[in-house]
């Protein structure tokens, strides 16, 4: 939340939801845990698969390459004994959702008749299947991805992107992040930040803005 609203208990009318997708709405998509699944699975030197994503993932999710491309640098740049598409297959199964978010983002929306929209650092292919697989589109209005877009947060631009296209301003909106340096990013552009740890806590600050799935 902002300090301003801290400071001065304020009410808000909200009129859209901004929030990101990993650790949030669904599991994070191939963050170092999955990797380090994948290293195991699939026998991978886990020091040489960090050090080749870390030096291409940025790219892949600004959508300059493709998941083929990608897994090429850190992976097929030598043969294996296992196919491109098995180690997708396993890339795609990491993806878990958190459905009680889902499900309050979802009756939020329909309760007080708010835009939606997605503001994520994902991949183009592993974006398309999670919105598919999860039905993101059953309650997001706007998917603002970063290899949509080909801006990564924390550049300010794509929380400018998202509030251009959604026709609000900042003061309207609430987003919900679980990583500190990005809800600050978007405090920057007087939209109020909410710091997602889990489910609850999230409710509960998201009822400082009028914004609740149960009537106390």
């Amino acid at each position: 939340m902002n300090s301003n609203q801290k400071e001065h208990g304020q009410e808000q009318a909200i009129t859209a939801i901004f929030i990101d997708i990993g650790g949030v709405l669904l599991t994070d998509g191939w963050n170092r845990q999955s990797r380090r699944n994948a290293a195991s699975t699939f026998q991978l030197d886990l020091e040489d698969l960090e050090e080749r994503h870390h030096l291409t993932f940025d790219t892949y999710e600004e959508g300059k390459l493709t998941l083929d491309e990608y897994l090429k640098r850190i992976v097929f740049y030598k043969k294996r004994s296992f196919t491109m598409d098995e180690f997708k297959e396993f890339m795609f199964a990491q993806s878990k959702p958190h459905p009680e978010m889902i499900q309050s983002i979802s009756f939020l929306k329909e309760k007080y008749g708010l835009k939606v929209a997605v503001i994520s650092n994902e991949g183009r292919e592993l974006t398309e299947f999670r919105i598919k697989k999860f039905e993101l589109y059953n309650f997001v209005d706007f998917f603002i991805s970063s290899s949509f877009v080909h801006l990564r947060k924390p550049d300010m631009d794509i929380f400018r992107m998202a509030l251009d296209i959604a026709q609000v301003e900042g003061k309207d909106v609430v987003y919900i992040e679980d990583r500190p340096m990005f809800v600050q990013v978007a405090e920057g552009l007087g939209i109020h930040g909410i710091r997602h740890i889990d489910h609850n806590s999230t409710m509960e600050k998201l009822k400082l803005f009028r914004l609740q799935v149960k009537d106390d």
